[in-house]
């Protein structure tokens, strides 16, 4: 703790933000795999599962857009803050009898959760910008990437500690758990995070949380292709793919999805090194497209896979690794151009914005992932995910080819 106490203050609010950020992600990653596993365990149909998540996937494109103009006016770190409360609240709510936990109810605690979700990530990779100076961009990518990653590692042993509580304590215990090790979290974020962090000089107007600025729109509407190919088939048709195909319990199906994730986030935090762009040589609009054209083959790989009904079970387990280790280097790459595109004044208005986009991509991932996955199958799903990603390949050729050191 002395140690801590003798670190910069920007350090310091990095390692504070980080924190906070993996807490709220660890119990969001469990919240989902719940969900999922206990009402796919009562008989419910992967489009009923896909429709628990809709508001959740809904109400992010909203709360980015509005949170990120809020974050302007009144700082990141009431954002952040209101984000873990609105998570405890969501969690508290599904503590109500089994009886009474119908679908509509469910929808409603997960569109909570998904305004947690949304104001806890913009504000956190919006602070980011502001603890790191303009001229150090690669200092930028590194921090961008350990915290894009890290969270998603965490969020992967999300996956595992929600099938591991449901299994081991049942689904009332477990929430209680979660929402009380959140509570302990909001209350040292209450206390130790800064104050103004955040807050714009001149306050913007409420119009000005659409972004004006081409290289913004251009890698919002990259990444909401990019999201929406991997939750087409990731979300709700895997889990329960391998629930209905290959009978694997809810350890197992909890545990693979929690490494792929852990593995993916490890990636992403590897990325700069992955890629070699560790010194001044920072990634432009190029490495977005080279990266997103590797991707872009292997859910059509494993569809074709699936339609010669060849070894299914190994070749979908390793080809998920694969698209996984692209699909974290593309995201990596999108956090890091997207921060440093920001506007530093208005950095929380243009995250904002770009992540409105990624939840819009979510939401219509996951939307079409139960309804595909039911209608058509596995197959049809990773054929419309290789589509989503082709797509973003597409924009990819429209953002600046030059250095994100360079002005934009």
């Amino acid at each position: 703790m002395r140690k801590l106490t003798t670190l910069p203050s920007n350090v310091q609010q990095y390692l504070l933000i980080t924190g906070n950020y993996w807490a709220f992600t660890l119990t969001d990653g469990a919240l989902r795999m719940l969900v999922i596993l206990y009402f796919h365990g009562l008989g419910y149909k992967p489009l009923d599962i896909a429709l628990l998540f809709v508001f959740y996937e809904a109400f992010g494109v909203i709360t980015n857009l509005i949170g990120g103009w809020l974050g302007a006016h009144i700082g990141l770190n009431r954002i952040m803050n209101a984000g873990l409360f609105l998570q405890i609240i969501a969690l508290s709510m599904l503590l109500i009898p089994e009886t009474q936990l119908t679908v509509l109810w469910v929808m409603a605690a997960q569109a909570l959760s998904g305004i947690a979700k949304d104001l806890n990530k913009m504000s956190a990779k919006s602070a980011i910008r502001l603890l790191v100076s303009a001229d150090a961009q690669d200092t930028l990518f590194r921090w961008v990437a350990v915290l894009t990653g890290s969270k998603n590692t965490l969020k992967g042993a999300g996956f595992f500690l929600g099938g591991a509580l449901l299994t081991a304590l049942g689904f009332h215990a477990a929430i209680v758990g979660l929402a009380f090790a959140l509570f302990l979290v909001w209350i040292i974020s209450l206390v130790f995070l800064k104050k103004e962090l955040g807050k714009s000089k001149a306050k913007p107007k409420f119009t000005d949380i659409l972004s004006k600025s081409n290289a913004i729109n251009t890698l919002s509407a990259t990444r909401m292709f990019l999201f929406g190919s991997r939750d087409i088939w990731f979300v709700v048709a895997l889990p329960v793919y391998l629930s209905s195909t290959f009978n694997w319990d809810h350890w197992h199906i909890g545990g693979y999805l929690a490494a792929w994730v852990i593995g993916y986030g490890i990636v992403q935090s590897c990325a700069p090194y992955i890629i070699g762009k560790t010194t001044s040589n920072v990634p432009d609009g190029k490495d977005a497209f080279i990266w997103a054209l590797a991707l872009c083959a292997v859910p059509a790989c494993i569809a074709l896979v699936l339609k010669y009904n060849w070894q299914i079970e190994n070749a979908l387990l390793i080809g998920l690794l694969v698209y996984g280790i692209f699909f974290a280097i593309n995201s990596s790459l999108h956090s890091y151009l997207i921060v440093s595109y920001a506007d530093e004044d208005n950095v929380s208005l243009d995250v904002g914005f770009y992540y409105m986009a990624n939840a819009m991509g979510r939401l219509i991932g996951t939307t079409l992932s139960g309804w595909l996955f039911q209608t058509y199958g596995l197959a049809v799903c990773l054929w419309t995910s290789a589509g989503f990603v082709l797509l973003a390949t597409l924009l990819s050729l429209g953002l600046p080819k030059h250095s994100a050191t360079q002005t934009i």
